[in-house]
């Protein structure tokens, strides 16, 4: 029988793989108009855990212009952010 077949699978764990926190612009659009969401922010209002990397996706709909920055954002999030008068700033370190 050739080793191949002899040796266990355990499968593949990807050491280097990133794994991220969904916000929806729905979640978004609870915050106060011209403030500044960061992950600090989220991680108080418990939208998110501690140490996570976040992404925001455009689910939902936001009608209050707030500066967003955060590690990842979708393109049609970003559209959507910037059409209410909001600003996005991405590839943020995070403290926490």
């Amino acid at each position: 029988m050739p080793l191949y077949r002899r040796l266990p699978k355990r499968g593949f764990t990807n050491t280097f793989g990133k794994t991220y926190e969904i916000v929806t612009l729905s979640q978004l659009d609870k915050f106060e108009a011209g403030s500044e969401v960061n992950v600090n922010k989220l991680l108080e209002s418990g939208m998110i855990s501690k140490g996570s990397q976040v992404k925001i996706l455009a689910n939902g709909e936001i009608t209050k212009a707030i500066t967003v920055s955060v590690h990842k954002i979708s393109s049609q999030a970003k559209a959507k952010i910037e059409a209410v008068g909001g600003r996005v700033i991405s590839a943020v370190a995070v403290e926490a």
